[in-house]
């Protein structure tokens, strides 16, 4: 009996919306943070140091493979490193997030973005190259970038925000200054995925977590047009590498974000995944949408939230589970391990005779 699978990576059929022997799962922020074997590795410090050592970084990207049997794993890295990279001055607060402590502001401020160059970035792909050789064939490496929006809020508000009020002020009256900022943004995106890409990555997402902050009005003004150039010029230069886009909180962008482009449509938990595809279309593959926070609510309570995200992918052959934001810091390394085995044993198909 040979296989009926186009590929021998769950993720990467999901990904084209062809069936896979399970549903794939893999977990934004699975690499650390909830990990006591990663917590011990890595120390403390800001991650920005533990990610500029390839082989430390590889490591902490193969300890959740190892434990959790996640389909696919998602380097770890963060999305300040290319402005970090290109020493604009920015760095990694342990409890707070990206912090500058001189905020982006006026036009001087576009001689902090240097173009990004591989240089810049060679420790994150000597990290690729590590893992390429160490993974699975069947457990594809994702490759990630932070959005334009997003990493722009960070640059211009200096810190993480709750108004954005900075980034909203400069969209509204410096325009031109705020594309110009986007456009470079889009660059470094670009760059950053590419570079990863090149060395081996199989795929890659575009993390946009806060974008959900802006109107939909907003979005398509100010948002959308630097996210389609990433996605557009990426599947130009590394065609059928599926590409996921993923905010927080955008239900009311949803069309807007997988107009930009993306080939899989990233959920969090307030949409659910029937209504995605009503109003998308039977075909969209999507990515989610577990709760979080039920996983820290217990065993029981996190295998009936799969359960019931399962329910309402109906069985699509384009569904990759994950949460519908990262994994928190208290989780339970073992209810996630015991999610997974449960989605696998689920969706489990038989291959059928060729």
């Amino acid at each position: 009996m040979a296989s009926s699978f186009m590929t021998d990576s769950p993720f990467l059929n999901a990904s084209a919306g062809r069936p896979a022997r399970h549903a794939p799962v893999w977990f934004m922020r699975q690499a650390g943070r909830s990990l006591p074997e990663y917590r011990e590795l890595r120390g403390s410090g800001s991650i920005l140091d533990a990610i500029a050592q390839p082989e430390l970084s590889a490591e902490i990207t193969l300890q959740p493979v190892r434990r959790h049997n996640v389909d696919a794993a998602v380097l770890f890295s963060d999305i300040v490193v290319p402005v970090h990279a290109t020493g604009f001055g920015i760095d990694v607060t342990p409890g707070t997030g990206p912090v500058a402590e001189q905020p982006f502001r006026t036009r001087d401020d576009l001689q902090r973005l240097p173009p990004l160059t591989p240089e810049h970035v060679q420790h994150v792909t000597e990290t690729v190259d590590i893992l390429v050789n160490e993974l699975p064939a069947s457990v594809p490496l994702l490759a990630f970038a932070g959005a334009p929006f997003t990493v722009a809020s960070y640059l211009i508000e200096g810190a993480p925000s709750r108004t954005y009020q900075h980034t909203k002020a400069m969209m509204h009256a410096e325009p031109q200054l705020w594309h110009d900022l986007m456009e470079c943004l889009s660059d470094y995106a670009i760059e950053f995925i590419s570079a990863q890409l090149t060395h081996g990555a199989r795929a890659f997402q575009l993390f946009d977590s806060w974008v959900g902050s802006l109107s939909a009005r907003d979005y398509d003004t100010f948002v959308a047009p630097h996210s389609t150039r990433v996605f557009h010029t990426l599947n130009e230069r590394h065609a059928d590498v599926p590409g996921i886009h993923f905010g927080i909180g955008c239900d009311h962008l949803l069309e807007s974000m997988y107009a930009a482009g993306p080939q899989i449509l990233g959920l969090d938990w307030r949409t659910r995944i029937s209504s995605a595809r009503e109003r998308m279309g039977s075909d969209l593959v999507v990515q989610g949408n577990l709760d979080p926070a039920l996983v820290l609510a217990g065993m029981n309570v996190a295998l009936d939230g799969a359960m019931e995200v399962l329910r309402d992918n109906g069985g699509h052959p384009g569904h990759i589970f994950n949460l519908g934001h990262g994994v928190q810091p208290d989780t339970d390394p073992g209810v996630l391990t015991e999610v997974v085995a449960l989605v696998h044993e689920q969706t489990a198909m038989e291959p059928s005779p060729s």
